[in-house]
């Protein structure tokens, strides 16, 4: 089962346009968005997923009720933190506003993935049996780099790809 993780995508509509159409091309089933969508009407650019989508709030994300509404009205969640199993996989999706709390759910031993975002930097880490994963920012307003991953679920093999 193929994941699609994003994160940071502060509104930057033609960069979740295009992130969309390259995870619906590449059939991924389901896509975790690790905070900062920022407002509501970037929500609708997500509804042409063709897979689930499971998302977290961000520290920029202002307008959380019409935003949990607009995603709602998706099929989609999201909640300050999102814990799920997907292919027999558990998987924590966190912001990462605290980095203690990032070390904390990898070192819990009680994940295989946990996804965060945040820091707008790319980082693909293995701490025992579990992968930690930040896709930096779909935004690419601090980096100049537009940037996603798509995860494996069943070798927990993650690829940055450039949108």
């Amino acid at each position: 089962m193929l994941v699609g993780i994003i994160s940071d995508s502060h509104d930057n509509l033609e960069a979740i346009e295009a992130a969309v159409e390259l995870l619906n091309r590449e059939g991924v089933e389901h896509v975790l968005h690790a905070g900062d969508m920022v407002a509501p009407f970037a929500a609708a650019k997500l509804a042409k997923l063709e897979a689930k989508l499971t998302c977290v709030y961000g520290n920029n994300d202002g307008e959380r009720a019409l935003l949990a509404k607009r995603l709602t009205e998706m099929g989609a969640s999201i909640a300050d933190f999102a814990e799920l199993e997907l292919a027999n996989r558990k998987i924590a999706v966190y912001h990462g506003t605290v980095a203690a709390i990032t070390s904390a759910l990898v070192a819990s031993g009680r994940y295989d993935l946990v996804v965060t975002g945040h820091t707008h930097k790319t980082e693909v880490s293995r701490s025992n049996a579990c992968v930690a994963v930040n896709p930096g920012e779909l935004c690419g307003y601090l980096t100049g780099k537009r940037t996603l991953c798509i995860l494996d679920l069943k070798s927990l093999k993650a690829e940055v790809i450039e949108v």
